[in-house]
């Protein structure tokens, strides 16, 4: 609660987007993004301005970069009970459906929410996070090529060996200091704990003979992921071997590392939560800044 006369609830949004024409997540003056379009379809249906109130603030899960799209991106949004519960009008329905029903809207066709729910205390949609899981899917064939999916698919013109990718990923899972694979932010730690990170040709389904990486970690840094997809990109068209992404993250330098690909080959797929009476518990141990100690210093994989 905000004060005994402003009552607040916290709710969890859940959302998926299409990241093409926005600048990104987070707000900016005069640009179109996820978050600006958010808000201000928020202060619309909640009527903050005309009830005196301040606009609703979001709180995300990731902030995605200009181009990039999520399927399970997750917010939280503090808002005054009353105006909740005045959204729902004279329907019968739960005061988060009615909220949900409402945004459908206002929003435009490339900004979904797919459920509005009460959060459970201590939830907070960044810091509880155990984890982020993205997707980058890659098209090197002609025969597999669609136009139809070119603004969420890179078009590689270079064949490439997926094989190779995946064993030089392995290399890179564990805990350690990624300043190889991160845009440098002043006062910020680029240590990470890369849970999952492999590359396949899957034979059947939506992505068949699409180069698909599945990237997974407890929290990313400014490009990382993009950066990781640059270097397996240069083992899959044989410029570089396959220990080089290992050399890369043991040097610690992003300067002559790997290319930050295209933006919009990426997707979040799914951001991980632990269970409602671990949430408090998991946003103190995310702020607690990470110690330059506290890293796996052995590779993982085929060439450790």
């Amino acid at each position: 609660m905000t004060g005994e006369e402003t009552p607040t609830v916290r709710l969890r949004l859940d959302l998926a987007y299409d990241g093409t024409h926005f600048a990104g997540w987070a707000r900016q003056p005069g640009l179109r993004t996820v978050q600006g379009v958010l808000e201000e379809g928020l202060a619309t249906v909640l009527r903050s301005v005309p009830r005196g109130e301040a606009p609703p603030r979001v709180t995300v899960a990731g902030r995605t970069d200009a181009g990039v799209h999520a399927r399970g991106q997750v917010a939280h949004v503090d808002v005054v009970a009353a105006a909740l519960d005045a959204a729902r009008g004279r329907s019968g329905r739960a005061d988060v459906d009615a909220l949900a029903a409402r945004l459908a809207g206002v929003l435009p066709a490339d900004l979904v929410v797919r459920a509005v729910t009460h959060a459970p205390p201590g939830f907070d949609a960044r810091f509880s996070a155990l984890r982020r899981r993205y997707a980058y899917r890659v098209c090197d064939l002609d025969a597999a090529r669609d136009p139809l999916s070119r603004g969420w698919v890179l078009w590689h013109r270079r064949p490439l060996d997926a094989a190779a990718m995946d064993a030089a990923a392995r290399t890179l899972v564990g805990r350690h200091d990624f300043a190889a694979y991160c845009k440098p932010r002043p006062d910020a730690t680029t240590i990470r704990t890369l849970e999952e990170f492999g590359w396949s040709r899957p034979a059947d389904g939506a992505d068949a003979g699409l180069v698909v990486a599945h990237v997974q970690a407890d929290a990313f840094c400014h490009s990382m992921v993009r950066a990781l997809v640059g270097a397996s990109l240069a083992v899959g068209e044989g410029r570089r071997p396959v220990t080089w992404p290992r050399e890369l993250l043991d040097g610690r330098r992003r300067e002559g590392g790997a290319t930050v690909v295209a933006a919009h080959g990426l997707t979040l797929e799914e951001v991980g939560y632990p269970s409602d009476d671990e949430l408090g518990r998991r946003a103190e141990q995310t702020r607690a800044r990470r110690a330059a100690h506290d890293v796996d210093d052995a590779p993982r994989g085929c060439c450790g």
